[in-house]
């Protein structure tokens, strides 16, 4: 079960493996040409989690976010569901909703030429239609984007054969769990919003990813962290072994900027997720941390080859918001954590311009993990030029 591992055993390199190895050259991260390839194959191709679905609680209530290349658009309809479609008028190809969310009464409408589309996405109305005699309303209505809800938010998928929910997504999450059920128990999509942080990264997405995915770097830049988390000084990446949950300090009474006490344990938890913090990566651009009264979601919207948009969670018990607690302590150690790593990316995307990181750089050991990631990104986007 997760949770009843004993302090893991650092990582060595394997026999016949080199103890450090190479990582992707610094044109991965600082060629357009690259990031757009990365956009067509990666964010465009897998599902990317867009929103959380209580941010459109109404009929009419809508949001755009950017996924890869496209705009697209989210809205409840009036059947309540949530749908997600392209944001592109199928006259002229004007933005339909221009704003970065909002509410209609009614109907989504082109401020261009007046071209009307159901909260469903069909065509109802344009000047001068009936003069064009019947026409599809519903080929000729916004093009719709594959969604699905899970832990509370809307992941949606611009391919037109997306691949298995369960299989790319859930199954990254068993994968990294070690069983389906451990997330379960957090019960996220009961969970309701805090607080949340929007933070801007000067930035490749991967250098990000890399940096959540390793602690090599905690002793150095995550002082408070490692007090809460000692594991951490050591190295040693939580998310590196298959359930393993990184133990809260002997004198840390919750997952607090100064160890003290937190929220209350969520109800549902085992005794082994008790005291214990679980990292998971899903990839192309979510971070779910999961500690034992509440959960931090992490969403990366790449907008550039050397910039990236960080929306950051932090998840309570309905009960928790409802008594009025106060939210500082646990929210400032993430809080700090981000700032202390998006620091951090930021000091190393301006080394990928350098001759010297022309052919990449190395990982030690307790890194290793990080080459399958450069791997996957190979296949996914191509070699790097």
């Amino acid at each position: 079960m997760p949770g009843h591992q004993q302090h893991p055993d650092p990582p060595a390199a394997a026999s016949g493996t080199p103890a450090l190895l190479p990582t992707l050259g610094g044109q991965a991260y600082i060629d357009p040409g690259y990031f757009a390839a990365e956009q067509a194959t990666i964010f465009e191709q897998m599902w990317f989690c867009a929103v959380l679905a209580a941010d459109l609680p109404n009929t009419g209530s809508f949001k755009t976010v950017m996924v890869g290349r496209e705009s697209v658009m989210i809205v409840r309809g009036r059947d309540g569901r949530l749908r997600a479609f392209l944001n592109s008028c199928r006259h002229r190809g004007a933005l339909v909703c221009t704003e970065p969310e909002g509410q209609v009464r009614r109907n989504l409408q082109c401020s261009y030429h007046a071209w009307t589309y159901g909260l469903d996405g069909k065509l109802v109305a344009a000047p001068n239609l009936v003069d064009l005699g019947e026409i599809d309303r519903t080929a000729y209505g916004l093009i719709p984007v594959a969604t699905h809800e899970w832990l509370g938010y809307v992941w949606v998928c611009l391919a037109d054969d997306p691949p298995t929910f369960a299989e790319s997504v859930q199954g990254a999450v068993t994968e990294r769990l070690g069983d389906a059920e451990s997330i379960e128990r957090y019960e996220v999509d009961r969970l309701v919003l805090g607080r949340r942080e929007r933070y801007e990264v000067a930035s490749n997405w991967k250098l990000i990813i890399e940096n959540f995915m390793e602690c090599y770097h905690c002793a150095t830049i995550h002082p408070e962290l490692t007090e809460v988390l000692p594991e951490f000084a050591d190295g040693l990446a939580a998310q590196y072994y298959v359930g393993h949950g990184a133990l809260f300090g002997d004198d840390v009474e919750g997952f607090t900027i100064d160890g003290s006490t937190g929220l209350g344990v969520l109800p549902e938890l085992s005794e082994s997720q008790d005291r214990r913090y679980y990292a998971i990566t899903v990839r192309p651009q979510v971070f779910i941390n999961l500690v034992p009264d509440h959960v931090i979601v992490h969403r990366m919207y790449p907008t550039a080859v050397d910039k990236t948009v960080v929306e950051c969670d932090w998840l309570y018990h309905p009960g928790v918001l409802a008594a009025g607690a106060d939210l500082d302590k646990s929210v400032e150690l993430f809080h700090r954590v981000n700032v202390q790593d998006f620091e951090a990316c930021e000091r190393t995307q301006p080394g990928m311009v350098s001759r010297a990181y022309r052919r990449g750089g190395v990982l030690v050991p307790a890194e290793h993990h990080i080459a399958e990631f450069h791997d996957w990104v190979r296949t996914m986007a191509g070699p790097v030029a």
